[in-house]
């Protein structure tokens, strides 16, 4: 079912002959912790520096549930607005609310409760935030992708999921980028709400002292919820306004310093399906509460082009109005798919980003994309423009137009990247799910790096099986020469950037990356075969430094 919009507070209850004296009836308390909060998480208002918006979900409806927010201005009390969704498989109603914090003082710290009239806990729950800074300013941000949660019971979930967000705590960065696939609560149909819950609770211990800022991906849609089975994404978190009439929250830019960050919905424009699937024989039965019917087996759910193009026109709209910005220098990109990948156990690349997405990013020079996808490390050297048939059917060999991006460097050894040059690309997939894919794909013809590449769509088809379906693999092949950096020794890691921007007007600006990684994490470990086991270690694997020269010359 998809999110309804904001809510009243429902009314509390007035307990009979129970006042205060003058005909006034005080609020009942209801159940038991019903509306104590939980899942509490930040994310960036309209302006970052002077907005926050606080999220969290209860068991059960909160009476006049609220903020208590204390600053350099004093204290205020913000009302949160209540959004619900039913999920569409199990029929659980699933309560959550949203306090806009709003005219707050750049680079400032605050603190707050969340808190409401039925909460029997002994304390409500209380964290703290810094807003961002106004105009140009240093600042830190962490980002990777696919989570998942630390309870093992939970398909996709592993142990490693509390260890990255002590990681993203241990850098205390202003905030997180989210790249997509969050808790993989689609691989476990019959529990979609609690595996939520599990997700937003691990969260929590860093989420509610900065904004994690996410991307929707694949395993976000949802049988039943939604037109694009996002539902469940939507309601639980507040994103800023993209201007785009029917798709808020789907995709969205900020801004903090000189950085603009763009976050992209790429489920809308890759050929890969790699939604929801009934792979049968039996048809999937949601519960008869959640007024969804049988899905039969061979149902995938596909989400390629739900916008009929408005992502597309937008991008293009943003990126034309932050190049002609004189105060913004750097363009970030966030989202789950990948453009380049040459993971040979993961997804791999995808054409549909490429043909729709890549040409604006070099048009207006956009400098760093962020993904997941695969659940690994790759980076790539900086790119601009294409080699048009370097690819091959992965079946007959014959040449397929992959659009292979094209490297401007493939020095090895260089740290130090011109980004005004090409973009660089980075795959960031080492949250914390149980199935990394850090084995990387070798040409056996030459010893070339390679990729697998979908140039189609790959829906369903009966399997060998009776009465059961599957999806295939991409469809081409290319040698990666665009690869410049890959993680085979651990499939978990976090990427911590810090930003310069520079002391001159028309100077350098520069954006440090390092990359940590968390080794003897991976269940298996691809290249030697030994088990691990989660650990909260993390090590840096390699630094580079991105520059470029500041608009305001």
């Amino acid at each position: 079912m998809p999110s309804v919009p904001d809510e009243p507070d429902p009314p509390a209850a007035a307990v009979p002959g129970d006042g205060d004296g003058q005909g006034r009836p005080r609020r009942q308390v209801l159940a038991a912790a019903s509306g104590a909060p939980e899942q509490i998480h930040l994310t960036w208002g309209r302006d970052p520096a002077t907005s926050v918006s606080v999220s969290w979900a209860t068991p059960q409806a909160a009476v006049r549930p609220r903020v208590l927010l204390s600053g350099p201005a004093g204290s205020r009390v913000a009302s949160a607005v209540r959004r619900t969704y039913t999920d569409g498989l199990s029929g659980e109603l699933v309560y959550t609310y949203h306090a806009q914090l709003t005219g707050l003082r750049p680079d400032a710290a605050y603190s707050y409760v969340v808190t409401a009239d039925n909460i029997a806990a002994p304390a409500p729950v209380s964290a703290t935030f810094r807003t961002a800074p106004r105009g140009r300013a240093s600042f830190r941000f962490t980002s990777f992708g696919d989570l998942a949660t630390p309870n093992p019971a939970w398909a996709r979930s592993y142990g490693q999921a509390a260890c990255a967000v002590a990681a993203v705590e241990s850098f205390q960065p202003l905030f997180h980028l989210l790249n997509g696939d969050l808790s993989y609560a689609d691989l476990n149909p019959a529990h979609q709400p609690a595996v939520w819950r599990d997700f937003g609770n691990n969260a929590q211990s860093s989420a509610a002292h900065r904004a994690w800022m996410p991307c929707p991906g694949n395993h976000e849609i949802e049988f039943g919820n939604g037109p694009e089975g996002l539902a469940s994404y939507l309601t639980r978190y507040t994103l800023p306004d993209n201007g785009v009439p029917g798709f808020r929250g789907r995709w969205y830019s900020f801004r903090v310093s000189s950085v603009l960050f763009v976050s992209l919905d790429a489920g809308d424009v890759v050929f890969q399906d790699a939604g929801p699937l009934v792979a049968g024989p039996d048809p999937l039965e949601p519960a008869p509460a959640s007024g969804t019917g049988s899905i039969p087996a061979g149902t995938s759910f596909y989400v390629r082009g739900y916008s009929r193009g408005a992502q597309t026109a937008w991008l293009e709209r943003t990126l034309a109005a932050a190049r002609r910005d004189t105060s913004i220098d750097w363009i970030i990109v966030q989202m789950h798919q990948d453009a380049m990948s040459s993971s040979a156990t993961g997804n791999g690349s995808d054409l549909g980003i490429r043909q729709a997405w890549l040409p604006l990013f070099d048009q207006y020079e956009v400098d760093l994309v962020l993904s997941g996808h695969d659940r690994d490390y790759e980076r790539s050297f900086p790119v601009r423009g294409f080699d048009g048939r370097a690819g091959r059917d992965a079946v007959t060999g014959a040449p397929v137009p992959t659009m292979r991006p094209r490297p401007v460097t493939t020095d090895p050894d260089a740290t130090v990247f011109d980004t005004s040059h090409g973009t660089v690309h980075l795959i960031l997939g080492g949250g914390g799910t149980s199935t990394p894919v850090n084995a990387y794909g070798i040409d056996a013809r030459d010893g070339q790096r390679q990729a697998k590449v979908f140039t189609r769509p790959n829906r369903p088809a009966p399997a060998p099986v009776p009465g059961t379906f599957s999806r295939a693999g991409a469809d081409a092949l290319e040698d990666a020469t665009w690869s410049a950096m890959r993680d085979p020794d651990s499939g978990y890691g976090i990427a911590v950037f810090d930003v310069h921007p520079g002391e001159v007007r028309g100077g350098m600006t520069s954006i440090m990356m390092r990359y940590f990684h968390a080794i003897g994490a991976d269940p298996v470990n691809p290249a030697s075969g030994r088990p691990g086991h989660p650990t909260p270690k993390y090590t840096e694997l390699e630094a580079i430094t991105l520059v470029r020269r500041r608009a305001d010359a």
